[in-house]
């Protein structure tokens, strides 16, 4: 392990020690985790107890938590939680996350071992451990599961050294703000965020899953090479020939229950997660409350620039919920039954990209229509498709293969893909991935969702990707989207078509030479009473 490089990265932001060769835990800290078992620790007041003196034997006492921390998890565990879910916690649950601490070393000392994967079909050898996936520099991480539960146990000890991730423009990983906040402004929602937490904790201690989940830093070049597409301009946009994908409208309905295969878009905060560690209650920080594992990406991925997305996938989904912002309830158990790709991952493919905050008016100038373009479009893109189709004739396009770590039913196992250190492996085309998402952007981020709706059309499109499901969780604006869409189909439009027709609305929008939103200004008829088009 020593002779590799990736890991002196992490290290630094890791709690356990390394003494050439091996990764090690203080003794102080092994006797600790070992007497987790001996019903040492049975009420939250003792947990923080017990937690405090763990962070003291890693030398973490200079770093303090949130002031109400050691309140927060009393209160859930002490007041809120039934005595039965104390009991079990505790004398079951608590115990077995001890005993992952333990493997922690030994976990990452054979991740290091197995980390190596030719994935990006051009034949280069992919380093995939687990290592700071710094901004402007695109690479992936490979995690099992069990690694990842041990990691976010970590998160739940508040182990994690603070150092300088501030500095780094990463987000907090230790979960003293989300029990904090508990405390200083209670919130059912809160507290049934954390219950989700709970609950996966309890899941990986009775049954330890054993996939795998990647995640990926996707960054478009703001210079042109020969090996990547670079951030494109307008004239790429107002030039494509490629034909819009088909386009679903779903009225009702939730991005993370769509029935197909697809991608489903986290509406992301430029900080991986926004605010799920603490206050944060909406689309993004709710995925991540069901699929915890999503938070193991904030331990190494700092902030995402206006060229950059990150793909994870594999998470799996263990809770239930209803409800959204304030209303938002944890409901219960939710077993995943998502098949697995060659790779050992779920079929479950999220991609994080964060839109523009109150834009306001600049939203309609070019200049942000294209960051916004470019932002779902890097996004939607697999990479190693653009590699070969950028070099022929746009007209072509359509007619190119393939490749990429995304993959349906892959030809290869797992264990020959990380052996195949000296060839590029192809993976299967994925043209049944299409693409699953909403009013990104909009809500509190004050973006026009008429506007986005087209933006991540043209994006998806322009990706080949097969289709776009929307759903538009019943917003008024978006009454008519599903009758323009398929107006904008019957016309054959390219993608430069209606990317045209988008900056010349916005062109519109910006000189105050029109008020009403893209739709209506592109199809009035559809709007008007008693159309014949209703």
């Amino acid at each position: 392990m020593e002779k590799r490089e990736d890991w002196k990265s992490i290290l630094p932001y890791l709690p356990v020690v390394m003494r050439p060769p091996s990764l090690f835990w203080p003794s102080q800290v092994v006797e600790a985790l070992r007497e987790l078992g001996c019903g040492r620790v049975d009420s939250g007041r003792l947990l923080f107890i017990f937690i405090t003196e763990l962070r003291n034997s890693l030398s973490l006492s200079p770093e303090p938590l949130a002031p109400s921390t050691a309140h927060g998890y009393a209160l859930f565990f002490d007041e809120l939680i039934s005595r039965e879910e104390c009991r079990k916690w505790f004398d079951e649950v608590l115990p077995a996350l001890g005993d992952l601490l333990l493997r922690l070393p030994s976990l990452l000392e054979a991740h290091y071992e197995d980390a190596d994967m030719v994935i990006d079909g051009v034949g280069a050898t992919v380093r995939t451990g687990l290592c700071m996936l710094d901004s402007q520099e695109a690479g992936a991480v490979f995690l099992t599961q069990e690694l990842i539960a041990a990691l976010l146990a970590c998160s739940f000890l508040c182990l994690f050294p603070v150092h300088d991730r501030y500095e780094k423009q990463l987000q907090p990983v230790n979960f003293d703000e989300l029990f904090a906040s508990l405390y200083d402004d209670y919130s059912q929602k809160q507290e049934n965020k954390i219950w989700c937490i709970i609950h996966y904790f309890e899941r990986i201690s009775s049954d330890m899953p054993k996939g795998v989940v990647s995640f990926e830093r996707k960054v478009f070049p703001w210079e042109d090479d020969s090996f990547h597409i670079s951030y494109p301009n307008a004239n790429f946009w107002s030039t494509s020939v490629m034909p819009l994908c088909r386009f679903e409208v779903h009225s009702s309905g939730l991005i993370e229950d769509h029935s197909s295969e697809a991608v489903e878009v986290d509406f992301a905060n430029e900080y991986l997660g926004g605010g799920a560690l603490r206050r944060g209650c909406v689309q993004e920080e709710i995925r991540f409350m069901i699929s915890p594992e999503l938070i193991a990406g904030m331990l190494f991925l700092p902030s995402m620039a206006d060229n950059e997305a990150i793909d994870i996938v594999g998470v799996e989904r263990f809770s239930s919920y209803k409800g959204y912002a304030s209303s938002f309830r944890f409901s219960g158990d939710y077993m995943d039954d998502k098949d697995v790709d060659a790779l050992g991952r779920r079929k479950t493919r999220i991609v994080a990209i964060d839109a523009l905050c109150g834009p306001g008016m600049r939203q309609y100038r070019e200049k942000y229509l294209l960051r916004e373009i470019n932002k779902a479009f890097c996004g939607f893109l697999q990479q190693s498709k653009y590699q070969q189709y950028k070099k022929i004739p746009q007209e072509n396009f359509d007619a190119v293969t393939s490749t990429s770590m995304e993959t349906s039913e892959g030809e290869k196992s797992y264990q020959d893909i990380r052996n195949s250190h000296n060839d590029s492996v192809m993976m299967e085309k994925s043209n049944d991935i299409g693409v699953a998402t909403g009013n990104w952007g909009c809500g509190a981020f004050g973006g026009d969702p008429e506007v986005k709706t087209i933006i991540q059309w043209l994006a998806a499109s322009q990706a080949q990707r097969p289709f776009i499901a929307y759903y538009t969780f019943g917003l008024g604006e978006l009454q008519k989207l599903d009758k323009v869409a398929c107006w904008i189909l019957s016309q054959r439009w390219t993608v430069g078509d209606l990317w045209n027709m988008l900056v010349e609305y916005s062109s519109s929008r910006s000189k105050g030479e029109t008020n009403v939103g893209f739709l209506k200004w592109l199809l009035p008829s559809v709007y008007a009473h008693g159309s014949g088009m209703d």
